[in-house]
């Protein structure tokens, strides 16, 4: 049996996109959380504006190109109007929309942070499940690798998550934990308890000596 925890990874802000800007000698734009609407009779343009991080020069990535006004519901169409935060950020963080513009964005510019159950280690080793459980809540992808989550979480060294990998005490989502492996929203991570309590039985041991 095991009980799930939630490990939220939440964004600060989003990610650089990579750019050199014409105005100055800057190579890096932040995103302005702000749409470009441009209709033309039945067919409209949609923009994602960013801004040189030095100049504030803009330069636009293209959400949508001529496509029927139509095509796109009210309620899309009105958060578009408006600015809506979320929906910025949906498409600053949107692989497919960075691609499709043939630019790269900085993942290491997000900063982010983690929220979880206030559990220390010995918190969770006190439990009875054989197994405990972390689900990943990751709603914008920006590169985090689960093994850095695990380690921030459990305040564990490099050494000491590989001790756990080497004996297969980490999984996720119900396979052995690669430790190069990238969160995806909905992940679940499950740790062996009793490895858990081995491990911090040996670094309270070598902290005593």
């Amino acid at each position: 049996m095991s009980t799930k925890h939630i490990w939220e990874v939440k964004a600060k802000n989003t990610p650089l996109l990579k750019k050199k800007c014409n105005h100055c000698n800057s190579d890096r734009f932040q995103c302005s959380d702000k749409f470009r609407l441009n209709a033309q009779k039945k067919n409209i343009d949609i923009w994602l504006i960013y801004w040189c991080v030095q100049c504030n020069n803009t330069y636009n990535i293209t959400v949508f190109s001529r496509i029927r006004t139509e095509s796109i519901s009210k309620d899309l169409f009105d958060k578009f109007s408006e600015n809506h935060l979320e929906t910025a950020w949906t498409y600053a963080f949107s692989l497919e929309t960075i691609r499709k513009n043939n630019v790269e964005t900085d993942p290491e510019s997000v900063e982010y942070e983690i929220i979880r159950d206030d559990l220390s280690v010995e918190d969770l080793t006190n439990m009875k499940n054989e197994m405990i459980s972390f689900q990943m809540k990751y709603p914008f992808d920006f590169n985090v690798r689960v093994s850095t989550v695990i380690r921030k979480c459990l305040g564990l060294s490099s050494s000491q998550l590989n001790q756990l990998l080497d004996i297969n005490a980490v999984y996720c989502n119900e396979k052995l934990l690669q430790k190069k492996y990238k969160i995806k929203n909905g992940d679940v991570v499950q740790i062996n308890r009793q490895a858990l309590i081995n491990l911090h039985l040996i670094v309270k041991e070598n902290y005593s000596q």
